[in-house]
């Protein structure tokens, strides 16, 4: 819920094509779609998008993408004969191996649970390793050792969300991209939590120094109706030919209408630097609860309005008495809760918030 609940230009948006077309086969032209697969390239950069119903299934298209590009792009390369001349020959097998990285995130479909690894959302449901391999968060060095003749690509959130509020260092993303680009592998992010705006720019990666291939997008794309879209390169997305991929209620006629309204709201002039703003007074408000409270705040971390506070108590307790005290949060890994307002919460409900998460500290130390 990006924009916060019913928000007016929503609204608008989603009754008046209510009342138009619902839905229609995407063998027909929406446009819709097209506008907003305009705006969404014109604001970062990708050339196409692929419009589906969530963050999982944007995800999985990127895979699809990574695993076809290479299919259709067999590079060749040289090999010694024991002669010692030398031969071009194909590939016998092209890169299929995708790349995750510890303590991510990426959905809850077999893929993509399989990409993050984590055995609580894996237990009896993978049969091997599915064509992915992980490497540790932050450690450039574990992804060099990772990558092989059958890597494909690499996917990472530029900024951690279910395993705890963790952005990925700027030296470190630019080492990703610097890493795929020497081993010939395409760089997808995972911008489902972190993007349309929620950490001060409109994809988290902006602030970050590097750029990807291919790039997941949803969650806050559609203030809260289910949209979802993977965005690519052109020559990354161009061997994704007509019946390669494909979704029955991708890039309908509700869907589009309300995302365009969205990305038109977060694009009014002065949202963005209001979210930032808002961002920082949080931000520098917690840090200043935590040095009244180190017992019970470990940490804080984040960007935006997308913020993670790790706990020296344990979380579940924690949040139960926030709860108590009238403020709802979600739990993160490592031991963390999120805090991920409205992008347009305003000053005041945000001191609202830190008054009711002050009284929970102070209740937390007295116990």
């Amino acid at each position: 819920n990006s924009l916060g609940h019913c928000h007016p230009r929503l609204v608008e948006a989603l009754a008046a094509q209510a009342g138009a077309l619902w839905h229609t086969s995407n063998l027909f032209r929406i446009p819709t779609s097209e506008q907003l697969a305009k705006k969404l390239t014109e604001l970062c950069f990708a050339d196409r998008a692929f419009f589906c119903n969530s963050g999982a299934e944007a995800v999985e298209c990127g895979f699809k993408i990574m695993r076809r590009y290479h299919h259709t792009n067999r590079d060749t390369h040289r090999k010694s004969t024991n002669g010692g001349t030398h031969r071009t020959t194909k590939r016998d097998t092209h890169r299929k191996r995708i790349v995750g990285l510890s303590d991510s995130f990426h959905g809850r479909t077999l893929a993509t649970i399989a990409a993050a690894a984590n055995s609580a959302h894996c237990e009896g449901f993978l049969a091997g390793d599915a064509g992915f391999d992980q490497a540790e968060f932050g450690n450039i060095d574990a992804l060099a050792a990772t990558i092989s003749e059958e890597t494909a690509g690499v996917i990472l959130e530029p900024v951690q969300g279910e395993g705890g509020i963790r952005p990925v260092n700027s030296d470190y993303l630019r080492q990703v991209r610097q890493l795929c680009d020497e081993h010939g592998i395409l760089l997808m992010f995972d911008e489902v939590q972190c993007g349309v705006g929620r950490t001060g720019t409109f994809y988290a990666h902006q602030q970050l120094g590097a750029e990807p291939d291919i790039l997941a997008t949803a969650k806050g794309l559609g203030g809260g109706f289910p949209v979802g879209a993977c965005l690519a390169r052109e020559a990354v997305a161009a061997p994704m030919s007509v019946g390669s991929h494909g979704s029955t209620f991708g890039g309908n006629p509700l869907a589009m209408s309300v995302a365009n309204a969205v990305i038109d709201e977060i694009n009014t002039p002065g949202f963005l630097e209001q979210v930032r703003a808002n961002g920082a007074h949080l931000m520098q408000s917690l840090r200043d609860l935590q040095a009244a409270n180190p017992d019970v705040i470990a940490g804080i971390s984040g960007l935006g309005l997308m913020i993670g506070v790790f706990l020296n108590v344990d979380a579940g307790r924690f949040i139960a008495q926030l709860r108590e005290e009238g403020l709802l949060v979600v739990k993160g890994g490592n031991n963390s809760i999120r805090l991920l307002p409205a992008l347009n919460v305003s000053r005041d409900e945000i001191d609202k918030a830190l008054a009711h998460f002050a009284r929970a500290l102070k209740k937390m130390e007295s116990k």
